[in-house]
């Protein structure tokens, strides 16, 4: 893992705050880089906490907003080739949606449900603006909480 974050900090660096961002969005986006690995490493070249957040979050949005134009266009045999995600699983996440109105967005960030109830919220056609705010919300409020634990401001996981 710190042979992987050293290869990030030497690429932020030699591309700045613009390799940055592209980073956190593609990794948004399309890969299965993870969120918390990108933070970290932006927390370690010293960038601001609150900047921090906000990339994090615009790259969580990012993807997450993808899941839901793939599910907007209805497109199950995307979902399974460029998501990696059974039509079954969309399938419960609409069925659990469904009535629940695009507040539902704010619970994208949960892991393994998350890009689930995107795509249903796309199926569904989902007022897009309440769903990106609410989406944006949720992933804002997971990441600070994720930053305020990297930097021991609050303790998630207590030893006991």
């Amino acid at each position: 893992m710190d042979t992987f974050i050293n290869i990030l900090e030497q690429n932020f660096n030699s591309w700045g705050t613009i390799g940055l961002i592209l980073a956190v969005i593609i990794s948004g986006i399309f890969l299965p880089l993870s969120s918390e690995v990108i933070i970290l490493t932006m927390l370690k070249l010293n960038f601001s906490p609150i900047f921090c957040v906000f990339m994090a979050t615009l790259g969580s949005t990012s993807g997450g907003m993808t899941g839901y134009f793939i599910g907007f266009l209805g497109k199950t045999e995307w979902m399974e080739k460029y998501l990696k995600i059974k039509k079954d699983k969309v399938t419960k996440a609409i069925n659990f949606v469904h009535g629940k109105g695009a507040m539902m967005a704010f619970f994208t960030f949960l892991p393994f449900v998350g890009e689930a109830l995107a795509i249903a919220l796309g199926y569904l056609k989902s007022n897009i603006w309440i769903t990106i705010v609410s989406m944006f919300i949720g992933k804002m409020l997971c990441n600070t909480l994720l930053i305020m634990s990297l930097l021991g401001i609050i303790t998630i996981i207590s030893k006991t």
